[in-house]
Parts: structure tokens; C-alpha cells; sequence
């Protein structure tokens, strides 16, 4: 019989290392020995490129067949910031009335102890002969440029002839409380730079220049003078939002010879990153001059459609909490933007409240009825293959 893990143990050694983003601080190494005493294959998969960091990622396979249900989360965790504002040792994992303090408690180290505390369960319920595979894809680069990480790990996964099935990813999705939310897609995320060139001059012989400041205001105003879309069944409407304007010019009788603009769009699936760039390029044409435009796209919207996984998560969480949770979309970017070109993907963890905030924390009865909820989606997806 596969001996039990317990998750809120499992949590705690993983919050003590100071795994911040690239660095893993022995994370992999924590986990990867949970994960080798429950008869788990293990590979490592370090990757690099230049002009990023290097970043340890982790791969591991219990069984051979599928199909093959699939755990994705991260190690890595966000810079703890102002430290003298913790009220606890960021990494000193410190239990205090009823909560699970550390950086990386609820985004989302906690998540990862639940599913492996969660397997070893169902391992020592069911034995091995489940029939089929669980494995767990671990990066260490999601909070950082996500360049050497899950992507290059489905290339791997590609290249070694290995599918997934289907996947869970962990992060926290619960605003409040756990059992009210699950993700079955997200919306896309462009940034966007613009850059408008004129003449510089002084302001007393305008004819002798060109202003550049009342070609950028009008390219914003076209872009922005109607909403992008009305929103879809699954997703909020789509949303721009200037984030800053500059034109560096400190004097007041000088017409500056350049202005600039940086905004962001957070859209659904109506649109794509290169719909909407063909759309910046055509406001932008309609006023002309010189400038130039970039876009940089950080991921595509995507929707996972209700069906087998989001319901056996929704039964499972149900089950545990008596909630049911709502189906959504809302909130920011993943790395299940780079597993849904795999496989069905859904995102389940706990509460959101505090990731990445000082005194980032998760309620032990929580982390506890996770593992509970886990388990009961593996018990329901092998239970129907």
C-alpha cells in the first residue's frame, strides 16, 4: 500500500525555499522525492536562451498508458518586496490561527502539495492499476518570461512521443472562497507601443514644426472612441487601458520632435493578437504622419468549453465545499494559454486574495480540502476512462 503525504507538511517544505523566479532554491529537489517515493518517473529539464535566465522545470510520469491526466503548476514564486512590511519570515512557512503564511502559499506551492498529497491517496485506494497515467508538468519559470519553461516543455513532451489527455493547473482561482471558481479559459493580453515623430521647434514659430503631441492624442482617441466588443457567453467584453503617456519635455517653449503611448488590451475570444494589431495599425493610419507602432502579444484568449473536466472539478468541488462553482475567464494570463494548444485545460487552486501581496497566506482547512477535492477528480476521471 502507497503510503499517504500530507499536504499541509508537503507545503510547508516547499514554502521554505526561497524558489523566486528563476531561481529554484532546491524546490525541484523537494518535490521530485515526494513524487520518486510514490513510484513516480522523474526528468529534469533545464532550459536556456540567451538574454534570459536559466530555469530548472520538472516532468513526472506515474504509468505508461493513457489516457494521461495531467497537473501543471510552478515552483517559482514572485520577489517578496517590501520585507520589512511582513508581519512573518516570508519563507519561514509559519502557522498562525488556522492560516499557512510564506510566499507562495496560495500562488501556488500549496496547490502542487494538495495534488501529489492528493495522488498518493488515490494511489493508496486504487494501487497503481488505475488505468492510465498521472503526471505532473512543474515549471520554474511561470512568474518570470515564461520563455524557458512550459512551453519548452510541451516541445519536450512532443519530441519524446508523449501526450496529455487532459490538464489541471493549479493556480489559485477562488476570489474568497474555495469551491466558488474555476477557469475555463482566459482572456489575451496584447501590449501595445506607439511613438510619433515630428519637427522639434519653439513654440513661437509653430509653422517652423511639427507637433507630435496632437498626432498621438488622435490616434488614442480613434483607437479608443468605441468599446472593442459587447463580450461573448463565456467571456467579459474586451478592455484597453492606457497605462502611460510621455513626451520627456521639460521646457514650456519647446514643441518636443517626439510623444509616446503604451497601453494594454485585455480581449476574449472575438478577437486575435493580430486582429487586433491590424486594428491599432488602421487607427493609426487614419491620422497619419510619422510613427511607428509595436505590439507585443503575451498570449491569445482561449476558452476549454464546459464539458467532461470542467464538471468533474465543478463535482468534486461541490462535494467538499457545497459550492458550486462558476464557470470563468476573468482575471489574468496562465500557462494554461500554452497547454490548450495540447489538450482540455482547467484551472482549479485556492483563494486568490493574497498572491503576491505581504503576508501571502491560505487557511489550512483549505489547503486540507484541496487535497480532498483533488483526489475526487482523479477518483471521477478514472472512474469514467
Amino acid at each position: 500500500m502507497t503510503a499517504t503525504l500530507d499536504p499541509l507538511d508537503l507545503s510547508r517544505a516547499l514554502i521554505r525555499c526561497p524558489s523566486v523566479t528563476p531561481d529554484d532554491a532546491g524546490a525541484l529537489d523537494v518535490l521530485q522525492e515526494a513524487l520518486q517515493g510514490l513510484g513516480f518517473d522523474c526528468t529534469r529539464l533545464p532550459f536556456s536562451e540567451d538574454g534570459t535566465a536559466d530555469v530548472d522545470n520538472l516532468y513526472a510520469r506515474l504509468g505508461s498508458g493513457g489516457p494521461n491526466f495531467c497537473f501543471a503548476g510552478h515552483t517559482d514564486v514572485v520577489p517578496v518586496g517590501d520585507r520589512d512590511a511582513w508581519t512573518v519570515d516570508p519563507f519561514g512557512a509559519q502557522l498562525r490561527e488556522g492560516r499557512l503564511y510564506g510566499r507562495g502559499a496560495a500562488d501556488m506551492k500549496c496547490a502542487i502539495a494538495c495534488f501529489t498529497a492528493a495522488v498518493s491517496e488515490f494511489l493508496s485506494a486504487r494501487g497503481e492499476d488505475f488505468g492510465g497515467s498521472i503526471s505532473l508538468l512543474i515549471t520554474g519559470d511561470e512568474e518570470g518570461p515564461a520563455v524557458n519553461g512550459t512551453v519548452k516543455m510541451l516541445r519536450w513532451l512532443q519530441d519524446q512521443g508523449q501526450s496529455l489527455d487532459v490538464c489541471l493547473v493549479g493556480e489559485p482561482t477562488n476570489p474568497e472562497n474555495l469551491g466558488e471558481m474555476i477557469k475555463i479559459g482566459r482572456r489575451g493580453s496584447m501590449n501595445a507601443f506607439i511613438t510619433v515623430t515630428g519637427t522639434q521647434g519653439h513654440t513661437a514659430y509653430p509653422h517652423l514644426a511639427d507637433n507630435p503631441v496632437p498626432r498621438l492624442l488622435a490616434m488614442l482617441a480613434e483607437i479608443g472612441k468605441a468599446p472593442l466588443d459587447d463580450g461573448t457567453e463565456h467571456f467579459q467584453p474586451s478592455n484597453l487601458e492606457i497605462t502611460t503617456i510621455d513626451v520627456g519635455n521639460p521646457a514650456t517653449n519647446v514643441i518636443p520632435n517626439q510623444a509616446r503611448a503604451t497601453f494594454n488590451i485585455r480581449f476574449n475570444d472575438r478577437h486575435t493578437g493580430a486582429s487586433l494589431s491590424q486594428y491599432l495599425k488602421t487607427c493609426c493610419q487614419s491620422v497619419g504622419g510619422d510613427y511607428d507602432l509595436r505590439t507585443e502579444i503575451s498570449g491569445e484568449a482561449f476558452l476549454t468549453p464546459p464539458g467532461p473536466l470542467s464538471g468533474i472539478i465543478a463535482d468534486a468541488a461541490r462535494d467538499v465545499t457545497g459550492r458550486s462553482p462558476e464557470l470563468s475567464t476573468t482575471g489574468g494570463t496562465s500557462d494554461a494559454r500554452f497547454i490548450k494548444d495540447v489538450c482540455p485545460v482547467a484551472e482549479f487552486g485556492l483563494t486568490n486574495a493574497t498572491a503576491h501581496k505581504v503576508d501571502e497566506n491560505s487557511a489550512v482547512d483549505d489547503i486540507r480540502d484541496l487535497a480532498v477535492i483533488y483526489r475526487r477528480v482523479l477518483e471521477g476521471y478514472f472512474g469514467q476512462t
